[in-house]
């Protein structure tokens, strides 16, 4: 048994795991992304690096099949019905946008004496941007629904798509770069038609076998065989596609867009996705061992040169045509920033076009280097560019500004609380005005009869021109909780006898706003967590006046437990919550105008105090 053990060397594999768990975290915390800690941790175990792994080719092939996964989960998300959705965005402005930016870089490679072949290759690569570094940037800065990232996510969508011939082309360019061989022009159509074939089959096989196959196997209820089938439908489209002189990413993609319609597409994309996760970071970490630092080191100048040429020129195309097509100057030069850099198709293209001898191991180590250091660059560059940018105004085309409003109710801010809070009132037919700051939000309640006028609530001159100091009550709908506070600041302050309505997010943000002197506040989801919670027991088979009986004992207790919160005395709500102290009779609470200062005091120390996860329960 020992020796059985001593055989297996699990350094590698530890070193392997330790690396990514260790690089991701760190990476992720200085908002460079989870892509480049990959590559960083391959660069310090690879050869070129610490030593622990000698040969990167080993690890790279079997890390392929990440990329083999992430087309497939990529081609689940390509129904036909969603690219149809999108065609004027995606094949539209996205199809330019690559066709303008690969042509140019192409031509840079040209001008640099490159083959036609080696420049389009490495050209094309970095046309490719980072699905990964976008998607994150729109999320965080909370785009991704708005208009213009929208566009950006069409131009990724398409250059996803792109990936696809692309892998072919550079098969198909490989008879072109070995024409010493002997290939001629017989054999490169042969090849040609083998690809087209395996296509074919494979298209058909997906329409007529693959749906049939699944449903059987989910009659079995077995759910391991509904995995092991996913990766058989995975992996032998990539096969066939192997076998037929194309990529095996090619094949992985078709096969997602054949299931992209299917019933079982989430079961196969939940099924799929361990694997292509674990297998995708694998195949980054590879790409960092990968890179000659000998090389990079050799040549540090040309990679300098052709990093910043080729950022440059790629942000011109991708200005030029969001110009083109009208898009506004702060958003194209937004779209040319944020978009400059290659991304990680560019790896995968890379490594084909070596596999196939378009490229050498050096222009390889050499073109990954340039993706790498701008992708590193993308952030700096968007610091500079909010650095030297003034903030964008919103167009208020078709927008009506509040000014001398005269409802009797004035309803601040119109997400999905604001319009429902303000359909009792239309209903009743009291009169309304609404204000809000979002423009896009603004512009579609029009399409919908609604009548709002834009505002920031937070400024007193648009809350004296709303009418707030005329109107019998104001609402505060907005979605953030210290904009809330801050307007209920206001309002307490500038007009006192107005009563004042608030949404509030959490507990901290109630307690803060009855501080703030509102007449009423409603935590956003209480009420309706409370009606689910009933619904749940009626449906266990509760007596439906008990359920009343049980909600209403809730609502006391919460009261309760708020108004002791609020006084500071955090104890005695754990006591009160535990059943140790009696139950006290719900007394209205005050605003903070006629309570005690020490009173004060202390609920600011709960508001302030950071809640551990033992008390996130007296947040909500």
């Amino acid at each position: 048994m020992a020796a059985e053990t001593a055989g297996v060397d699990l350094v590698p594999v530890v070193a392997l795991l330790a690396a990514g768990v260790v690089a991701v975290p760190i990476f992720k915390r200085l908002g460079l992304g989870s892509i480049l800690g990959y590559l960083s941790a391959g660069v310090i175990i690879g050869p070129f690096g610490i030593g622990i792994f000698s040969e990167s080719e080993t690890i790279l092939h079997v890390a392929e099949l990440g990329v083999v996964m992430f087309l497939f989960i990529i081609g689940l998300e390509m129904q036909p019905s969603r690219l149809w959705g999108l065609r004027r965005e995606i094949f539209g402005l996205g199809a330019l946008q690559v066709g303008v930016c690969a042509l140019l870089l192409t031509m840079i490679g040209l001008a640099g004496g490159f083959l036609v072949s080696q420049s389009f290759v490495a050209g094309a690569g970095f046309v490719l941007t980072s699905t990964a570094i976008v998607m994150q940037l729109l999320d965080e800065r909370g785009e991704m629904s708005t208009p213009k990232g929208q566009r950006m996510v069409s131009i990724l969508l398409l250059e996803d798509l792109a990936i696809v011939p692309l892998l072919a082309l550079v098969a198909f360019l490989a008879p072109v770069a070995a024409n010493d061989a002997g290939t001629g022009w017989a054999g490169r159509l042969t090849d040609i038609g083998i690809g087209i074939a395996s296509i074919t089959g494979l298209v058909i096989a997906g329409r007529y076998l693959l749906n049939p196959l699944f449903r059987v196997l989910a009659d079995s209820r077995a759910r391991e065989v509904m995995t092991a089938a996913a990766l058989l439908v995975v992996l032998g489209a990539a096969l066939a596609m192997q076998l037929g002189g194309l990529s095996m990413a090619m094949g992985a993609f078709l096969a997602g867009v054949l299931l992209s319609e299917s019933t079982f597409r989430h079961q196969l994309e939940a099924d799929v996705e361990p694997f292509r996760g674990i297998l995708l970071g694998m195949f980054f970490i590879a790409v960092g061992m990968s890179l000659d630092l000998t090389v990079v080191l050799a040549n540090w100048q040309m990679i300098a040169f052709y990093v910043v040429v080729y950022m440059l020129m790629k942000g011109l195309g991708i200005y030029a045509v969001a110009r083109f097509l009208k898009a506004g100057h702060r958003e194209a030069l937004e779209r040319a920033v944020i978009m400059a850099q290659g991304g990680e198709f560019a790896f995968v293209l890379y490594s084909s076009a070596l596999a196939v001898g378009i490229i050498d191991g050096e222009a390889n180590a050499i073109l990954t280097a340039i993706i790498i250091i701008s992708m590193v660059l993308t952030p700096l560059a968007i610091m500079v560019l909010r650095r030297f940018t003034p903030q964008v105004e919103q167009s208020l085309e078709d927008v009506d500004v509040a000014a001398e409003l005269s409802g009797s109710v004035l309803v601040i801010g119109f997400g999905r609380f604001g319009q429902i809070a303000s359909q009792p009132l239309l209903l009743r037919g009291i009169d309304v005005s609404i204000i809000d700051n979002d423009v896009e939000m603004i512009q579609a309640a029009a399409d919908f009869g609604f009548k709002i006028y834009y505002g920031d609530g937070t400024r007193l001159d648009i809350l004296h021109a709303a009418g707030a100091g005329r109107a019998r009550a104001v609402l505060i709908c907005v979605d953030k909780a210290d904009v809330a506070v801050r307007i209920a600041e206001h309002m307490r302050a500038e007009f006192p006898l107005v009563q004042v309505l608030a949404r509030a997010y959490d507990r901290g943000t109630a307690i803060q706003l009855i501080r703030a002197g509102v007449d009423y506040q409603l935590r956003e989801t209480f009420e309706s967590a409370l009606l689910f919670g009933g619904s749940t027991l009626e449906k266990l088979g509760e007596d439906p006046d008990d359920v009343v009986e049980v909600i209403e004992e809730v609502r006391r207790r919460d009261a309760a437990r708020l108004e002791m919160q609020f006084a500071g005395d955090i104890q005695s709500g754990r006591d009160y919550l535990q059943g140790n102290v009696p139950n006290p009779a719900p007394t209205p609470l005050t605003p903070p105008r006629r309570t005690a200062k020490a009173l004060n005091e202390e609920a600011a120390d709960v508001i302030a105090k950071k809640a551990t996860p033992a008390e996130q329960i007296e947040r909500n």
